[in-house]
C-alpha cells in the first residue's frame, strides 16, 4: 500500500469510527478487518499511534457485545 492510501484509509477510519456502533447494518468484523489490514502496512510512528486510538475504540465497541479482538 503506498503512503497516501493509507494515509486515506487512517482517515476514513477515523471518521468512521466515531460513528459506528454495534448496531450498524455493516458489523464490526468489517471494521476489524479493515483496521488490521492498514495496521499491517508499514506506517510511521504518527500513523501508527493515529491507528492504536482507532483500535482502541473498535475494542470498546466488540467488548459491548462480547468480542475479544485486539489488533495484531
Amino acid at each position: 500500500m503506498n503512503h497516501r492510501q493509507i494515509e486515506r484509509d487512517i482517515l476514513h477510519l477515523e471518521q468512521v469510527i466515531r460513528r459506528i456502533s454495534a448496531d450498524d447494518r455493516i458489523p464490526l468484523s468489517y471494521w476489524r478487518n479493515r483496521i488490521d489490514l492498514v495496521a499491517s502496512s508499514a506506517l510511521v510512528p504518527a500513523q501508527q499511534s493515529r491507528m492504536r486510538r482507532i483500535n482502541d475504540r473498535l475494542e470498546q465497541l466488540e467488548a459491548s457485545i462480547g468480542l475479544n479482538c485486539s489488533l495484531a
